[in-house]
């Protein structure tokens, strides 16, 4: 019985391993694909959150929707009141964009040195949630039906008049893994959509670089890091650009300023803060930490 009982734990921990690394396999592969069409998707440029340190009217609102006694959020599927009506001039048909104002929970816990600084220097997150056309209009109130989602709408949702945004179209131009410094502006990574701290192809990361600082819709940035540096905040063994422990030395204690830069990837500014950046990660090499730098192309 005994036996039996730890062949099973035995082929349960095989089995684990080998769905970790499968994961880990199809994850390299997934993260080495460039983004294979030539303009962002609706989603990546209508659901990318913008940070700004300037404050967005929330004078226009989303009140609930129907079935509100026992309903928390509202989705594609119901119908939405706001507090916009005939008397504000909305007309059947009009479109607005929601958004909401968000703060990470985690805040306390940084990734590294300057994330919460930099974080105050940006500016206040604003989510993306979805977009609104209008059904049917009253007086004071409208009833409208979500046309693009986000993520679920709570009360008090700010509404904005809907303004379609550019986008930006992909350069052809190949990720060059040695590429020397631009001598363009530098910022850093300062987290991920969803508050996030990890990022590949595909993902949006907020940079602390905006258009007070000449920052354009459609630029480019190049993310990458120095080895050796000791910014990051979670446990690190020092030293080890140049040293491992029972693994070689080198006779020369290098730091990270005298050692190649690393290229990671490189990604498209889709909306911009007056200090503050939201970047398409477009082409990795390797997996991008909140804390590695960037340069604009």
């Amino acid at each position: 019985m005994r036996m039996k009982s730890s062949y099973r734990i035995l082929v349960i921990g095989l089995n684990v391993a080998l769905c970790s690394l499968a994961s880990i396999g199809s994850g390299r592969a997934q993260q080495a694909q460039p983004y294979v069409s030539t303009t962002p998707t609706e989603a990546d440029v209508y659901c990318s959150d913008v940070i700004t340190n300037q404050p967005v009217p929330t004078e226009s609102y989303v009140i609930s929707g129907e079935n509100s006694r026992y309903k928390t959020t509202f989705g594609p599927d119901d119908e939405i009141f706001i507090n916009r009506g005939a008397e504000n001039r909305v007309k059947v048909g009009d479109e607005f964009e929601v958004v909401r104002a968000i703060t990470d929970y985690m805040a306390s816990t940084v990734w590294f040195k300057y994330q919460a600084m930099l974080s105050r220097a940006m500016g206040t997150r604003y989510a993306d949630i979805g977009r609104l056309r209008v059904r049917h209009v009253d007086a004071k109130t409208s009833t409208a039906e979500m046309s693009l989602a986000c993520g679920p709408i709570q009360r008090g949702d700010i509404i904005r008049p809907f303004v379609a945004r550019p986008v930006p179209q992909f350069h052809q131009t190949k990720l060059d893994p040695f590429a020397p410094p631009s001598g363009k502006k530098t910022a850093m990574v300062v987290n991920g959509k969803d508050y996030t701290v990890l990022g590949g192809a595909g993902h949006i990361v907020y940079i602390n670089l905006g258009s007070a600082q000449g920052v354009r819709i459609g630029d480019y940035f190049r993310v990458f890091r120095y080895q050796g540096t000791h910014l990051e905040t979670n446990y690190q063994v020092r030293d080890t650009a140049y040293k491992a422990y029972g693994f070689g030395s080198t006779p020369v204690a290098y730091e990270w300023n005298n050692l190649p830069r690393q290229i990671l990837g490189e990604g498209i500014v889709l909306r911009m803060g007056p200090n503050s950046s939201t970047v398409l990660l477009t082409d990795i090499r390797f997996e991008i930490f909140a804390g590695d730098y960037v340069e604009l192309e």
